[in-house]
């Protein structure tokens, strides 16, 4: 071991024994011994004592800062304002102003201000029109009853894939551990496959789940709603005469014989804003899904769809009636934020 490798600090209650041991007369050899700290320390924290009539540690000690606080606001204020501007460019700007700090310093100082690096979220691309319909949807609707949330039939597709992308972004390994097979994640060529799953769910649990079966048309559609939307209307408790159906606006839903077809059944329809998954709480239960199913690790499509049925059937009630208990927030959050995505 290093002899020069610095020693802890000593206590304040060291330090004041070390005083009151002086003061009744101890030499500095004996108190050395008896308090087990070098000799060189005990004169040190003695000469203080008569220095300064204080053994703490005085104010000023150690290096100065390079980055004051108004230095500190200034770079908060710049990465506030544009969050994408890396801390090699926030030196460039500070260089130029005669200030030569390190990127490294920069980052500490952002990260002790709470503005951690952080990889930003994916959202849909919103455009001016796009922002509006979602904005006059949430003002619409925010002061809608509890008892009209209740008797919505959420619907919606996703796509399910056997070796897809890593549903967990870590392990925690060791390091020469990258390569054992629980530490990885399996891949083929070509993605190993997929399936396409329509589902719905209400306030009261989750309703039909179908597989699709190739590529889905409107004729395709149209056929899964007739067999799937009124059985779950009745499974779920949805009042006959008050329930609503929402569907979001993919080309599928919003074609002409769809629509023809839609109201030749006459149900009440939510109007929905384009570029809004956000506003459709089934997402967090396919995101449940999607989970559950790879932690079963299904080997190939027959498993895939079986496992998805045995799994959305599993999902707890409670978690659908909490989600729609509290889907009032999201409207409020949207109108907060001027129609802008928000977190779901």
């Amino acid at each position: 071991m290093d002899n020069r490798k610095r020693r802890r600090e000593l206590s304040q209650d060291i330090r004041k024994k070390i005083i009151d041991k002086h003061l009744k007369g101890a030499g500095y050899k004996t108190i050395s011994k008896q308090l087990e700290v070098p000799v060189t320390t005990v004169a040190h924290i003695i000469q203080k004592f008569k220095t300064h009539g204080t053994v703490a540690n005085l104010p000023g000690r150690g290096r100065k800062r390079k980055i004051d606080d108004r230095l500190k606001r200034q770079i908060v204020r710049i990465v506030s304002k544009e969050p994408r501007t890396t801390s090699k460019e926030i030196k460039g700007d500070l260089q130029g102003q005669g200030t030569s700090v390190s990127d490294r310093t920069i980052r500490r100082c952002l990260s002790q201000s709470g503005l951690h690096g952080r990889r930003p979220r994916r959202t849909p691309l919103l455009k001016k029109n796009h922002k509006k319909a979602r904005l006059e949807f949430a003002k619409m609707h925010v002061d809608k009853p509890q008892s009209f949330w209740e008797n919505v039939l959420w619907t919606d597709e996703t796509k399910l894939e056997l070796f897809g992308k890593a549903h967990q972004l870590y392990v925690h390994r060791l390091k020469n551990q990258a390569y054992e097979e629980k530490n990885t994640v399996p891949t083929v060529k070509h993605g190993g496959g997929s399936a396409m799953f329509w589902g719905c769910f209400a306030a009261s649990g989750t309703g039909c789940l179908e597989c699709v079966q190739g590529k889905m048309k409107s004729d395709d559609y149209q056929g899964i709603l007739e067999r799937n939307v009124l059985p779950s209307v009745r499974k779920l408790g949805l009042s006959r005469r008050s329930w609503v159906f929402q569907q979001d606006n993919d080309p599928k839903h919003t074609a002409k014989n769809t629509q023809e077809w839609l109201r030749e059944k006459r149900w009440t329809i939510l109007k929905w804003p384009s570029m809004s998954p956000d506003l459709n709480p089934i997402e967090h239960l396919w995101k449940e899904l999607k989970h559950a199913i790879w932690r079963r690790h299904p080997s190939n499509l027959r498993q895939l769809e079986q496992f998805a049925h045995e799994e959305w059937a599993k999902i707890p009630v409670d978690s659908c009636r909490t989600l729609i208990d509290k889907y009032r927030s999201r409207l409020i959050a949207v109108i907060a934020s001027k129609g802008c995505a928000k977190k779901y």
